[in-house]
């Protein structure tokens, strides 16, 4: 049996507009991957090794976030460093005033301004913050890990209570007492071994001075490693430094004799050097982490490069081949449009 096939303009019209919706669906794909030079639907290309592709960015994603965190944590070490450079400076500069000012007259007056104001420097440097979270609080990255030494401050308050308390473990008057010049080297030595001292350990100096943790901060610095990166202000050589620069400025050394006068700068001085070996150490602990940070950066660069070439190489599409589908689809596209442009001219009317 023979049938009929009937050509009409609407049935070449609809023809030629499914055409053209199709070829500009498929224009806007291929210029997509001519400009990119990757698939544009990787899923649809690569079918089931997509996983792979997929595996592929997660660990490319990785290595991204971890160079970004390392460049972060480079930063705060950086800080860190500087801070603890800066203090074991100004700790050797202030030893070599104590040394002189030991044998000197009125070497506790001559001694005070240099001794409050490296305290107050002491304080400040371990108050400083890097992006919002305070470098030298352990974990307690958001509060302020030193408190100000001032009047009425808890650490202020509990010095001048240890001074004024009644014999033997004070002296039984304040620091600006004249009875000041009546103590004895035995008397201070005694008050600077025991009393003193404890204020500067634990639990005084967590109670008075510090709210830092002794737990400090860990960072993924690579995908196998893990590395401490912070430093705690209740590290002993920080300690030290605040003690000697307290004794110095706050224990009336300028009405002292000048044998008890003494007795504080050996103790001052001792303090001091002994700070001074920690914080070398401490600086020397924080340059191994950040060598370590760049060597682990490095790498998550080079293992970045490798991961981007194998993705690259699953996603990529010709390019050449890309255009000549650009400049083909366009072509078609064009003669699509011109034929129904001709088509709509075509009427019956003209022919009746």
């Amino acid at each position: 049996m023979m049938s009929a096939n009937y050509i009409s303009t609407l049935m070449l019209s609809s023809s030629l507009r499914t055409s053209i919706t199709n070829n500009q669906a498929a224009l806007s794909k291929a210029s997509k991957e001519a400009t990119t030079g990757r698939f544009a639907d990787v899923g649809l290309e690569l079918g089931a090794t997509t996983g792979g592709d997929l595996t592929l960015r997660a660990d490319w994603s990785f290595a991204d976030q971890l160079v970004d965190t390392n460049e972060l944590v480079s930063g705060r070490l950086d800080v860190t460093q500087t801070r603890i450079t800066q203090l074991g400076t100004t700790a050797t500069s202030f030893l070599k005033d104590l040394i002189a000012a030991r044998s000197t007259d009125n070497g506790g007056r001559i001694v005070l301004p240099p001794a409050s104001a490296n305290l107050q420097d002491l304080i400040g440097a371990l108050n400083v913050s890097y992006n919002g979270s305070y470098l030298f609080s352990g974990i307690n990255t958001q509060n302020m890990p030193i408190t100000a030494y001032a009047t009425g401050s808890a650490s202020k308050n509990q010095v001048d209570a240890d001074f004024a308390a009644a014999p033997p473990t004070g002296f039984g008057f304040p620091q600006s007492s004249a009875s000041v010049s009546s103590i004895t080297p035995a008397q201070m030595q005694t008050f600077l071994n025991t009393t003193f001292d404890a204020e500067f350990a634990s639990p005084a100096w967590n109670t008075n001075w510090s709210s830092a943790t002794d737990q400090v901060m860990q960072s993924r610095i690579s995908t196998t490693e893990v590395a401490d990166t912070s430093v705690s202000a209740n590290q002993t050589g920080f300690r030290k430094l605040a003690e000697a620069y307290t004794m110095m400025a706050d224990l009336g050394n300028a009405k002292l004799s000048q044998e008890t006068f003494q007795v504080v700068v050996d103790k001052a001085i001792g303090l001091i050097g002994g700070a001074i070996t920690d914080l070398a150490t401490l600086g020397g602990g924080v340059g191994t982490v950040q060598q370590r940070i760049t060597s682990a950066t490095n790498k998550l660069k080079t293992q970045q490069d490798i991961l981007n070439n194998q993705i690259v190489g699953m996603e990529k599409v010709d390019p050449t081949e890309a255009s000549v589908r650009v400049n083909t689809l366009q072509t078609q596209i064009q003669t699509a449009l011109a034929l129904t442009s001709q088509l709509q001219k075509i009427s019956l009317i003209n022919y009746l």
